[in-house]
């Protein structure tokens, strides 16, 4: 009988990640891979875990669907059957107010995602493409979206709201919080790793090109730095991160800024990048002896000290800080900078554990649809393509 398998991939706006695991208990990884730059000098890097890897020549990839169309080539010519996936698992940015679980992407589902782009226009509309995308594909694949948002989804109210009219909160106004994959592996690996811990007070730290923090109490997420959309909180790669709505009105009314030019300013132009005038990536600017990139980065490390202490204020202490991420698992300088300013605080232990938000896909999709995938897929209506 032949192996069937799980296709988990996380679309962005110019890239698109896969990774590849058989459906049975183990969840096994067997290929995996990433096409960057799609539009422009487009790279493609991709593996399998035990045997050979063969390659095939790389043409320009254009749009996502040429990306998807190559990464399925790519599966095929080393000997995955595409009639062997049977399902598909996407890492969907927003879930909105609706969703705390994985959810199977039926046609009312999408509608109500689709519904909810702009509350993450830079994520939502290049995360549900491939939905699309492999809908024509690969005939009758089952399709499931699992959702950044999910982890922080039974929030009480005092870390949802914001000041604002009740009627706005009944408007969608909310804080929702995200990386919320990411966070759900690394209580998952607290618990496996460090049993103790999982059962106290750990702030999490993801800091990569998108950063926030999580606040975990007993293995639950109690507060998140990031808000109604992933621009809130911490200074990132190229997002502000907090900033006074004030000043965003004094750049649109004196500054002459429109809505788009202020998107672009606030999502693309700022934060490391916008900070320093050189790069969104720290590894440069911490190897810069340009004051601006010396700036930006005590700047980040500052503000995420701040940030911390203040998740550890919504728990009532901190036992842990567990760094992961990008920034998190590499830079040590910065996680260095960041302890420093966290010295006044009573003793808490710190860790990096590597995030792993594609397996913790794979994990949740087996554990809510293992019995549809497996056994009665054919019961469920096909997935339409929006």
């Amino acid at each position: 009988m032949n192996q069937k398998y799980l296709f988990v991939i996380n679309s962005g706006s110019s890239s698109v990640k896969f990774r590849l695991f058989g459906l049975s208990s183990d969840i096994p990884l067997l290929a995996q891979g990433t096409v960057n730059e799609i539009g422009g000098e487009s790279r493609f890097s991709a593996k399998t875990i035990s045997r050979e890897t063969q390659e095939l020549p790389l043409c320009p990839l254009k749009t996502h669907e040429d990306a998807i169309d190559h990464i399925l080539a790519w599966l095929a010519h080393n000997d995955f059957a595409l009639e062997d996936i049977k399902a598909a698992a996407h890492r969907i940015v927003h879930g909105g107010s609706r969703f705390s679980t994985p959810e199977y992407l039926d046609e009312e589902t999408l509608e109500y995602l689709h519904s909810i782009t702009h509350l993450a226009p830079l994520h939502q509309p290049h995360n549900l493409i491939s939905v699309d995308i492999l809908e024509d594909k690969v005939p009758d694949i089952l399709q499931y979206g699992c959702f950044d948002t999910a982890f922080h989804a039974n929030h009480d109210p005092l870390f949802t709201h914001f000041a604002l009219p009740l009627e706005m909160a009944e408007e969608g106004v909310l804080r929702y919080g995200f990386h919320g994959l990411s966070y759900d592996w690394i209580a998952s690996q607290l618990e496996k790793d460090h049993p103790k811990l999982a059962k106290g007070k750990v702030v999490i730290a993801h800091l990569g090109n998108g950063a926030s923090l999580c606040a975990l109490k007993e293995g639950k997420s109690i507060d998140s730095t990031m808000g109604m959309t992933a621009l809130d909180g911490l200074p990132m790669g190229t997002r502000t991160g907090a900033i006074d709505a004030g000043a965003i009105m004094y750049i649109m009314d004196h500054m002459g800024y429109d809505l788009k030019q202020m998107e672009t300013l606030l999502y693309k132009e700022s934060g490391l990048k916008g900070l320093s005038g050189i790069s969104n990536d720290i590894k440069v600017l911490c190897e810069s002896d340009d004051e601006n990139a010396k700036f930006a980065v005590e700047y980040f490390a500052f503000k995420t000290a701040q940030y911390i202490a203040a998740m550890a204020v919504s728990i009532g202490g901190m036992d842990a800080l567990v760094f992961t991420a990008g920034i998190g698992e590499n830079a040590t300088s910065v996680r260095e900078m960041i302890l420093k300013h966290l010295e006044f605080m009573p003793n808490f232990e710190h860790h990096v554990i590597p995030t792993n938000e594609e397996r913790r896909i794979a994990e949740k999709i087996w554990e809510y649809y293992a019995k549809d995938i497996l056994g009665s897929a054919n019961s469920l209506h096909k997935v339409a393509a929006f």
